[in-house]
């Protein structure tokens, strides 16, 4: 049997669970979670999906922090910020009393080396050239005012950085030398690490936590790498939750959430008969969500718009798939080159999301409408290549919108600068529009929330007119949990919060 998909919402909880008499899980104080790739030393900056930003979440705080559902931000150490009117200073004032876990205050200063120590060439790691557009990137400097203020200085205003400092991989980190000689990274969140071996890293829960007491004493994370290995976990009751990276096969506690992984159909919009915007419309016309929906098999959902569900700025409306046959005649009354059989490019490697299948799908129900293509199967190497040299007519990719913030997303896939073939290629479709460049570059600038999720529904009102490339799906995070855990919520980042999840009849743990 496999796990139905859900559609519906982004945050998912388990509240309503009945826990069994007598549950093992009575008066325990510890967690055991089970993830796929436990690092072996946790550092935050080193990587931007997986465990290590999952485990860092609950070790480490970040200046704000991501609302439950979605990408948009809350305060976290920063209590509040400003920024200048040329977008070039951001301000961040301290929330007050804060500590590390070896008991020093986390100052304006501290939160400064912290980041500085993310551009050194011995510690840099690969999440700030992705969220801060290279190294240094954006950032000119970051310093102390005072105590308790710190300054972001920026070499061109880049407002997805409110975003952006919301992930784990850009937390407050205190480096101390550890008895061995080695740095030790220390967090001010809401677990401290205790244990770390490998394959496991225990966490235990700091007393007086300014964001409130956790709920467990400890979360042990656990090396669990194949729905195998969890089925026997869970079955000796050696395991409470799994995080896994794709649809589990046990469906008893399953839970999923639309995620940040997204998959599209660039259109190569220099080339005949793509060019065309009608054609366009008449592919998109032609697939039916609900038959997308069969072949992805609960490892992803149908993308009805251009940014997943748990991404702020979001635009609802009418769905870009689907339409009738009608339509579709219309829409190719000008005509489809006589005799000519499109290629849509796929990569062969394996994932989460069978592509080649998909592919398929798509081709027999494009084929259906008239619209006969070919799939083409490659390495992701040479399907990399093929695109950046523009070579393909139409291709199957995936991404991901980056740190959660749709500049990070938009911005490479539809302007002007990601459309220069060659190895720094990020716009498939080599579509140009100034008109869309001019809304994207000037949605990056403004430091007004309210302002850039204007301009982004613009944007994709414009994108949905000329439909340069075409959403597809959006990958599934994914949970399973037993009946006695309580107050499980996914996030889409998949950096879910763990220090509100608690086993049924244990009350907060701490004063």
């Amino acid at each position: 049997m496999r796990v139905p998909a859900v559609l519906s919402a982004c945050v998912l909880v388990l509240a309503c669970l009945v826990c069994p008499a007598g549950s093992a899980a009575q008066g325990r104080k510890e967690l055991r979670v089970g993830v796929v790739g436990i690092p072996t030393a946790l550092d935050p900056a080193t990587a931007l999906e997986g465990a290590t930003p999952l485990i860092a979440r609950q070790v480490f705080d970040t200046l704000v922090a991501y609302r439950e559902g979605s990408t948009d931000i809350e305060p976290a150490l920063a209590t509040r910020w400003a920024v200048a009117r040329d977008g070039l200073v951001w301000t961040f004032t301290l929330r007050d009393g804060v500590r590390f876990h070896d008991g020093s205050l986390v100052t304006a200063s501290e939160v400064a080396a912290s980041f500085q120590r993310q551009v050194a060439p011995d510690t840099a790691g690969p999440a700030w050239a992705a969220l801060l557009r290279g190294r240094p990137g954006v950032i000119k400097e970051v310093r102390a005012l005072d105590v308790r203020t710190v300054q972001f200085t920026l070499v061109q205003p880049y407002a997805p950085l409110l975003t952006v400092l919301a992930h784990p991989a850009l937390a407050v980190v205190r480096a101390s030398a550890g008895s061995d000689g080695t740095n030790r990274l220390i967090g001010s969140g809401p677990y401290r690490v205790v244990d770390a071996a490998a394959g496991r890293i225990a966490v235990e829960a700091v007393q007086g936590y300014w964001g409130g007491p956790p709920r467990m004493e400890r979360i042990v994370f656990l090396e669990v790498a194949t729905d195998e290995n969890a089925e026997a976990e869970f079955d000796a009751r050696a395991l409470d939750i799994w995080f896994p990276p794709g649809p589990p096969r046990r469906t008893v506690g399953a839970l999923s959430s639309p995620g940040l992984r997204v998959g599209y159909l660039a259109f190569q919009t220099e080339k005949e008969p793509f060019s065309r915007k009608k054609i366009r419309h008449a592919v998109a016309a032609a697939l039916d969500p609900a038959v997308i929906g069969v072949a992805l098999d609960n490892s992803a959902v149908p993308l009805p718009s251009f940014l997943p569900a748990g991404v702020w700025a979001r635009r609802e409306g009418s769905p870009v798939l689907g339409g009738t046959r009608e339509a579709v005649r219309a829409l190719l009354a000008d005509g489809w080159p006589k005799g000519h059989k499109a290629t849509m490019l796929v990569s062969d490697e394996a994932g989460a999301v069978n592509l080649p299948r998909l592919a398929a799908t798509l081709e027999a129900a494009l084929g259906a409408a008239d619209i006969p293509i070919v799939v083409r199967t490659e390495t992701a190497d040479k399907v990399r290549a093929a695109l950046q040299a523009g070579e393909h007519e139409l291709a199957l990719v995936e991404t991901t919108v980056v740190g959660g913030d749709p500049h990070l997303f938009l911005f490479p896939l539809s302007t002007s600068e990601g459309a220069a073939k060659g190895p720094r290629a990020l716009n498939y479709s080599f579509y140009r529009n100034p008109r869309l460049d001019d809304v994207l570059v000037r949605a990056s600038q403004l430091s007004f929330r309210a302002e850039r999720a204007r301009l982004y529904q613009r944007a994709q009102a414009l994108l949905a007119d000329d439909l340069p490339w075409l959403p597809i799906y959006v990958r599934l995070v994914w949970g399973v949990a037993r009946p006695e855990v309580r107050n499980l919520r996914l996030h889409p980042s998949g950096v879910h919060r763990l220090n509100s999840v608690s086993l049924d009849g244990i009350p907060g743990v701490l004063p």
